[in-house]
Formats: structure tokens, sequence, C-alpha cells
């Protein structure tokens, strides 16, 4: 089979045809400058060194070379193998709380920077496993679906932030629902949810969608981030910065504190592992490396067709006829011009 890999390269090809107007154009200039210096026979004697076929041979070596490197950069391909491609890894989908408590800053810079960042380097560790991102607060939806290109996941979860959400709270049952229909999308066994959360607020039964994830197999890892003693929730004007701290309906200083008992229960009902994320510690990134760091399954190979590159050939065919073209002299030997000069 033979094909293009760059085939918009092949509309530089109306170059060649310019350039043997260019040079047809130049020869005869040439020959009208020449004409204007007296007689055309003593002029082809004065010139006899010069050869009218070197010249035109090396314009065509220059024209063909040029097409010839176009059709190098075009990237011919001809010749193909068949590869059998074997996919191992598992399906990750990561729940990231975005109520307004997560904005706290008991941990540096706060709540949602820091389980952003972790992601981030969850992704950086993973090869041939799908991520996805749910958001909820008091509702959930897909903010990526699963998928293995982690710059785009990563896009998707540097957009992540409190303001997405229109109604505030904690609803763990939408998030457990949301993160195991986007799982069900996939067709792997080795099945993964981590749930990244302050446990303030929580909303809504989550029990049935807990069963549901014991029943298909789905270890639910909780990270509760924050600490144990109530904090104070800061709020930001238009510029970003820090225009005080969240306040009842009483005018009130609204704290958050982390809740530990709920998801301590959802990690233990999944066969999973509940950690907290604190000021100290490496729970979180222990937990992140453990994710990574499971092999998975293999999934039926995909076989691809891979293409022969072919295009150094044409490139060294483009650079022999330009070497050819610069080797190759204009002149007749002096002897031969000579030849019969005064007969």
């Amino acid at each position: 089979m033979f094909r293009f890999a760059d085939s918009v390269w092949l509309f530089a090809l109306a170059v060649v045809p310019v350039l043997v107007g260019l040079f047809g154009l130049s020869s005869l200039r040439r020959r009208r400058a020449l004409g204007v210096f007296g007689d055309a026979h003593l002029v082809r004697k004065l010139t006899a060194t010069v050869s009218i076929t070197a010249r035109r041979c090396k314009a065509a070596l220059c024209v063909v070379a040029v097409g010839t490197l176009v059709v190098a950069l075009a990237r011919p391909q001809f010749g193909s193998r068949v590869e059998t491609v074997q996919s191992v890894g598992q399906d990750i989908v990561v729940a990231v709380d975005l109520s307004r408590s997560m904005l706290a800053e008991d941990v540096a810079p706060n709540r949602l920077e820091r389980a952003r960042l972790e992601i981030l380097r969850l992704m950086d560790n993973l090869d041939g496993d799908r991520i996805g991102l749910v958001a909820f607060a008091a509702d959930a939806f897909v903010q990526s679906p699963l998928t293995v290109d982690y710059s785009a996941a990563g896009l998707f979860l540097k957009a992540m932030h409190p303001d997405l959400m229109p109604v505030q709270g904690t609803d763990l049952g939408a998030a457990l629902q949301v993160s195991l229909d986007a799982l069900d999308q996939g067709a792997r066994d080795a099945r993964v949810v981590v749930v990244i959360t302050d446990g303030e607020d929580h909303e809504g039964d989550f029990e049935d969608q807990l069963a549901r994830a014991v029943t298909s197999g789905v270890q639910v890892h909780v990270v509760g981030i924050g600490s144990l003693d109530g904090v104070p929730i800061p709020e930001y004007d238009a510029q970003g910065r820090q225009a005080g701290f969240l306040r009842d309906d009483e005018g009130s200083v609204v704290t958050t504190r982390l809740g530990e008992r709920t998801l301590t229960a959802v990690a233990e009902r999944t066969g999973a592992r509940y950690v907290r994320a604190g000021a100290g510690g490496t729970a979180f990134e222990d937990l992140m490396d453990e994710i990574s760091g499971v092999e998975g399954e293999a999934l039926d190979g995909l076989q691809i067709t891979q293409f022969e590159e072919q295009f150094q050939v044409f490139l060294a065919l483009a650079l022999a006829l330009l070497f050819a073209e610069w080797l190759w002299p204009d002149r007749r030997s002096e002897r031969m011009a000579w030849a019969g000069r005064f007969e």
C-alpha cells in the first residue's frame, strides 16, 4: 500500500512549473542581452566556452531536485506491517468535592488546591490507565470522561472550582452514582473510585450506591481532606483577592472541620482505604502512589497497521541531484571551445 502521511506538502509541487518558467525566462533574457553587443555569429564565437546544453541540464537537475524534495516532505509510505498492541491498566474515576468548604486553608495552599496537586501527580504516574473526573457538591456531573489523554484531563482538573456548582452541599450519593455510571462506560473489570472530600454537610442517601459499588466489585477509596479543628472559609472578590470569610445569615463566621465517620465507613464497605490529608503526613501521597502502581488488567489486543517511512529515499535522491548539479560544469574545455575557431 502506498500513501503520503503529510499529503498537504504535495501542493508545493506547484512551484515546479514556476521554476521551469523562471529558468526559461532567464535564458531568454540572457540571449537578448548578448544580442545587444553585436553580431550573433561573433557573440557565439566569443562565448564558445559556455555550454548551453550544460546550463539546461543543470537547470533541469535543480527543478527535479526541488520536486523530489517536496515529495520527501510529504512523507511517502509504502509497505506495511500489522502490530498487535495490548492495553494494560485500570479505570480510575476521581470525584472531587467542590463545596465552598474546600477553599479552607487548613491544608496548604487550600484543600481544593492540595487535592488538585495530588491528582496531577497521580496522572503523571499513570501508564495505560484511564482516568475520569467527577465534580460534586449538592449535585454531581462528569467533568472529564475516562481517557488516557492525561493532558486533557489535567486541563479539566484545573478548571474545577466551587463556582461551577450552582447549589452548595456535599451529596456523596450523587458523587458515587455519577462515578459508577462513568465506570460502566468502560470495558475493564479493574475499576477504582477515589472520593476527595472534607466530609461536611452530607446530603442524600448513598447506601444504595454503596451497595452497587460492592456488588460491582468497585473499590471506593476515600480521602478526607482538612483538619479536625474548625477553620473559617475564605471569600474572594472578582480580582481573586481575599475579601473576608464566609458568614451565615446571622453574620457569624462559618467554620468547617473534617467529618471522618461516614467517610471511613464508605471505604471499609468496599474493601478500600480511608486516608486523612492533613497539614502533615504523606498518607494522601501514599494512596495515590498505591493506585498508580496497580498493574490492572490486559484488554484484548488492538491491531494497528504501521506504514514504512520511505521519505529518506527521496531525500537522498534530491541531495544527489543537487550535488550532481554542483559538480556539472557549465563551460566546455578550452580545447573543445577553440577547435575549428579559425578554420
